[in-house]
């Protein structure tokens, strides 16, 4: 597979994440700058992490404009795979790829640490080498990564199977101390209808090599370019 990775300015992430697909995973990856439009010799897009013009308005409100962000648009609309991390979370809201908004953390605080999350939902394209349940340790590096939506949305992601990730204790438990910023329903990591398009605050590029604190990360990674034959169209699910 053959990852873009897109840098705006401000973006910090894109080394890391260009390290874990490259080095550590054997597949190619190339950065892509913000003022391009060709991406289609890409397999997948990353968005990383950072603060891309500098947070300015909103985290990823100025990105959302960028020249390569209509070329990704149309690049989803094809089915092309997009995992937007942290300040890329951010990016997908804004340009309407994915529902919600990321606010300020609840306690008004930037937290760096590593957190536990819950795999919610194994059958998607990001997350089937993974178990239901399975509890995924990496880092999260952010001060506004509290996603919120109103309560239709929130029902809908949770009753077509959209939440693929949760925030939770060492032992796979929902609980408020385990929530680190104030997400709704604890939730950590979402994709769109169609399923190809996935926003997450942990960065999974921070956790692949046990050197660095875990390996977590890489089975997300892994999943997007190991074949998978979906079980049925995400946006059925009942």
């Amino acid at each position: 597979m053959k990852f873009g990775i897109v840098v705006f300015p401000g973006t910090w992430s894109d080394g890391d994440c260009h390290h874990a697909t490259s080095t550590v995973l054997s597949q190619q990856a190339e950065f892509v700058w913000h003022g391009d439009r060709d991406i289609s010799r890409f397999d997948a897009i990353i968005l990383p992490g950072g603060f891309s013009y500098g947070d300015y308005l909103r985290c990823g409100a100025i990105a959302r404009f960028s020249p390569i962000m209509e070329s990704i648009i149309r690049f989803a609309e094809r089915g092309g795979q997009v995992i937007g991390i942290c300040n890329g979370f951010q990016i997908l809201c804004e340009a309407g790829l994915l529902p919600g908004a990321l606010m300020r953390n609840d306690h008004m605080e930037f937290r760096c640490s590593w957190i536990n999350l819950r795999v919610e939902q194994p059958d998607s394209q990001f997350s089937h080498l993974t178990k239901k349940g399975q509890i995924l340790h990496m880092p999260i590096s952010h001060g506004e990564g509290n996603y919120q939506a109103d309560p239709e949305t929130i029902a809908t992601l949770e009753r077509t199977g959209r939440v693929l990730f949760r925030y939770c204790d060492e032992r796979g438990g929902i609980t408020r101390e385990a929530n680190p910023n104030g997400s709704a329903n604890s939730i950590a990591g979402i994709v769109n209808e169609r399923g190809n398009v996935l926003g997450m605050m942990p960065h999974p590029e921070r956790a692949c090599e046990a050197l660095l604190g875990g390996e977590d990360g890489n089975v997300i990674f892994r999943s997007m370019f190991t074949p998978w034959r979906q079980p049925a169209d995400v946006s059925q699910r009942k």
